[in-house]
């Protein structure tokens, strides 16, 4: 398996763990197993993604929670470090950029694009990685160049899979890991069909 791959585990719905040099956690939602994060990125205020109780399992002395600006007050008193972005802001946090790109719906008023909620690029250990959080395939995807893209396939609440397949074939990527299915909305079956449509660098991460 690619070194990239490797340090990357899919805990189910829209977290993912990413190793490196430090430890990132993108918007977690039923951590089974405690552990310790340096960097945790909220995309938005929904309870599957800003999960209070979920964040406290993965807090330790130097945690710092990167969330949208309506989500601070929630966690300020949770973690040593909270810093909120909107769109198109910016953060380093011990070395690991991190910038704050739109998320929201086209077809659906479920994430507004005037709540102006997020999706996260960052870069860690000289790989790139795009969490959209809560989006449909909107314009600003085009503009993307990434390593690795994470894409919300449920649909719903979120693009569908044949909209994240779409949105795969503008954002520039290495790989496309399907998210957003198999908890609250979605299926396997869902990402099965994200790869078909994608082909060779749609990669299916097994849940851990």
């Amino acid at each position: 398996m690619d070194d990239i791959l490797g340090n990357i585990r899919y805990i189910g719905h829209a977290t993912f763990k990413i190793s490196g040099s430090k430890v990132v956690y993108t918007d977690p939602y039923q951590i089974k197993k405690p552990d310790k994060a340096d960097i945790i990125l909220v995309s938005h205020s929904h309870f599957d993604h800003c999960s209070i109780d979920d964040i406290k399992k993965l807090t330790g002395e130097n945690t710092t929670v990167v969330c949208n600006k309506d989500c601070v007050d929630k966690i300020d008193d949770l973690v040593p470090h909270v810093i909120g972005l909107e769109p198109y802001q910016e953060a380093n946090v011990t070395g690991v950029n991190i910038r704050a790109v739109p998320a929201y719906n086209l077809n659906k008023d479920f994430h507004p694009k005037s709540n102006r909620w997020n999706g996260y690029i960052f870069t860690l250990d000289g790989v790139s990685y795009y969490h959209p959080g809560d989006t449909d395939f909107i314009p600003e995807m085009k503009e993307i160049s990434v390593d690795v893209v994470f894409l919300p396939v449920g649909g719903t609440y979120t693009m569908n899979w044949e909209e994240a397949a779409r949105a795969a074939k503008v954002i520039k990527h290495r790989y496309a890991i399907p998210m957003h299915y198999g908890s609250v909305v979605g299926s396997i079956a869902d990402a099965e069909k994200f790869k078909e449509a994608v082909g060779e660098s749609a990669v299916i991460l097994s849940q851990d």
